[in-house]
This record gives structure tokens, sequence and C-alpha cells, in this order.
């Protein structure tokens, strides 16, 4: 056996050692909900494919053909059980209501169905407000619903939750995929957020994005001030949080966008893992991570009225600090306040190994996928999501060096 195998070998080994697993199949209607557990009703808007291969999966990492709709509502514990900015991840498709996450109701729509729920629903929402949320790299279909009911839950923000959910494949090394397919998604986006902008019984709309998911959040507003003259007139909040883009490119983007008082807030945290390890990667400095006190990020916020809360510092439960808008008990409640005063948020599991990984994608590709591997293999041993981030990407190396395995 070769030495590129034997190291496989040992590495699979570790890999598949892992005692814990991200949530899979979870959105298993239970039309049950706990004494005292709260329910979050979202309508989801996504560019994934549709997979109903198995039970509680819905929509897959692929890219779709067009935009599909979905009525999800998730059962979130009682706080009496629970830690404000953690989600409580089912373990299985027949979670614990009282102490777990669980989906009470999950159907895929038409966009006429989904267009009628919609507008029922915004005319009892005070102020008629709209939340968007748009998630990050490296997270599955089913990790975006939990992940945005609890932050509509902690934030306590009275509003009318939509997900719009893009393909990502939840995988550590598909990095360069999730990047192509949040391109992939920015006109579908745009048309969501004309929609809302001509629906009559809209008041406002809000916007959170995350991580990589600013890039389709920026990308779709730019065209949209390009097609229109500007952004619409009913988007007054548009929260930036731990952005991972490259900073130049912003300062196009918001450019084109124009300069709105009060609309933009950025969180932008010094410490954060991630976007220093996507910052090797590409090789410039991230949005999210810039110091708003230094120049030049000071003088071009500040020309551009961009608003920004440093996060740098700030405790939270996201082992990367890349997550702190949600997963930050103080954060993401401040969120719900500027909401409703009407003031102009962990990606997927993500382990302590997996900024080492990222930052060495290129190297993996070049080389088989073994070196980089093993780059990440000692945090593994620690680290649960890092085992199973790695076991992924080990299954599709040992592939390409024995076809037959």
């Amino acid at each position: 056996m070769g030495r590129g195998r034997i190291l496989l070998a040992a590495l699979l080994a570790l890999a598949f050692s892992a005692c814990a697993s991200r949530p899979h199949g979870t959105l298993v209607a239970t039309h049950q909900v706990a004494p005292g557990a709260s329910v979050v009703d979202l309508l989801v808007v996504t560019t994934r494919q549709p997979d109903d291969s198995q039970p509680g999966v819905m929509f897959s990492g692929e890219r779709g053909h067009g935009v599909h709709f979905a009525d999800i509502a998730v059962s979130i514990p009682p706080d009496a059980s629970r830690v404000v900015g953690e989600v409580q991840w089912p373990d299985g498709p027949t979670p614990n209501p009282a102490i777990q996450f669980a989906t009470v109701r999950a159907e895929v729509l038409s966009r006429e169905a989904a267009l009628a729920d919609f507008n029922a629903r915004i005319r009892k929402t005070p102020k008629r407000q709209v939340l968007l949320f748009v998630h990050g790299f490296n997270t599955r279909f089913e990790e975006a619903v939990y992940r945005f009911a609890q932050i509509v839950h902690d934030s306590r923000a009275d509003v009318m939750p939509v997900l719009f959910t893009w393909p990502s494949r939840g995988r550590l090394l598909q990095y360069g995929y999730d990047h192509e397919s949040a391109s992939y998604s920015r006109d579908a986006l745009e048309r969501v957020l004309q929609a809302l902008q001509r629906d009559r019984d809209v008041g406002e709309i809000s916007i959170l994005a995350h991580s990589m998911g600013n890039w389709v959040t920026l990308e779709a507003l730019r065209q949209m001030a390009i097609r229109n003259g500007q952004i619409g007139s009913k988007i007054k909040n548009i929260m930036l949080a731990a952005p991972d883009v490259d900073f130049d490119v912003f300062r196009r983007q918001i450019a084109e966008i124009g300069i709105r008082p009060s609309v933009f807030t950025l969180f932008a945290s010094r410490d954060d893992d991630a976007l220093a390890a996507s910052r090797r990667f590409w090789g410039n400095t991230r949005l999210g991570a810039v110091d708003p006190r230094a120049q030049p990020y000071h003088e071009i916020l500040d020309r551009d009225q961009v608003r920004v809360v440093d996060l740098t510092g700030i405790a939270s439960s996201d082992p990367l600090e890349h997550s702190k808008f949600a997963a930050s008990p103080e954060v993401v409640r401040s969120i719900g306040a500027r909401l409703a005063q009407g003031q102009p948020l962990r990606d997927g599991q993500a382990g302590v190994g997996d900024q080492l990984g990222l930052a060495t994608a290129g190297a993996v590709s070049a080389v088989g996928g073994v070196a980089g591997a093993a780059v990440a293999a000692p945090f593994a041993i620690v680290d649960p999501a890092t085992r199973e981030n790695l076991s992924e990407h080990l299954g599709s190396a040992a592939q390409k060096i024995d076809p037959q395995h």
C-alpha cells in the first residue's frame, strides 16, 4: 500500500469515529408542540433542487431550475429548557419538542399558494414588516431553516419571516461551489426583492445576510439599483453580518446601490476566524473583518453612511466567532430591538479546524485531497463537527485515489 493510501486510511479511521453528526432528515412534520414551546412560521424561497428521495430533506445542495417555495413551522423549546442564541438541534426525525427544535409543519407550495399565504400573513403583521434572511457558506437546507427560526424567536422581532436559501452543499471543501451558487442565485433574489417592493400589502423590508449570503444580497441589490435607478423605497434595513465579501468589491457595489443614510448596518469582528481563513483564500481583506476605526475603512464607511457594530471581543457559543449576530444573546436581541423601533446575525455547525481546511482548499485540489485533509485532522480529534466535515471530504478523496474503493 502506498504512503498516500496509508495516510488516507488513517485519516478515514479518525474521521468516521465521529460521535456527533449534523442534523439530517429532520424536516419530518410532527404536528406536535410541547407545552410552553413557541412556534415560528417561515415562508421559504429557494433556488435549491427539490429532493424527495429521503424523508425530511425537502431540498438538496444542488442548483435547481427556477424558484421553489415552502411553508415550514418550527417548534422551539420553552426558554427554561434552552440557551438563547443556540439551536437545540434535533437528534433524529422524531425529536423531543420539550428540549429540541422540531418541525411542526413542512409543505412545498406552488408560487400561487405561496403568494396567497404570504399576503394573508403580512396583513396581520405589525407595520407589515418583512424580515428576509440570507444564510452563508456550508449550510444545509434544514440548518438554514432552524437557524433562522432561532434568530426570529430570540430577537423577539414581530415580523413576517422569509428565508431565501441558495444551493450550498453544506460541505467544508465546497467553498468554490458555494460561492458560484450564490452568484447563480442573485437574479432570483433580485426578483424576490422586486416582488416585495411591488406588493401593496408590504410596508417595510428588512434584510439580514450572513457570511457568503452577503455576496448574493449585495449583488441582487446592485442589480436592483441599476435596473430601477435605486433600491426599493420599502427597504429600510440592510444588516450585513460577518460579510464574506472583498472590501474593495463592496466599495464598488455600494457605489452602484447609492448612499441612503441608516439603511446599511455592518456587523464586523476582527476575531472572526472564518473570515481570517477566507482572507488567506482570496488574498484580500473581508468586509466583515475590518477595523472600523482604522483607515481607509473608517473614512469609506463614514462617507457611505454605513453604520458599524463592532463585535470584536463579544462572547458567543460559536467557536469560530463567525455567527455572533445569532449566537450572542445580547446581539440577537439588539437586532430585534432595532427592527421593533423601525431603525435603520454559526453556519452549518462549523468546527474549530474548519478555518484551516478552508485556507488550504486550493492546495487540497492540487494534491488530490489527502494533504489538505491532514492539516485539519489534529483538530478533528477534539471537535466532532470538524470530524464530520473531514469525513465527507475524505470519502471523496478515497474515490479519487482508489476508484474501486
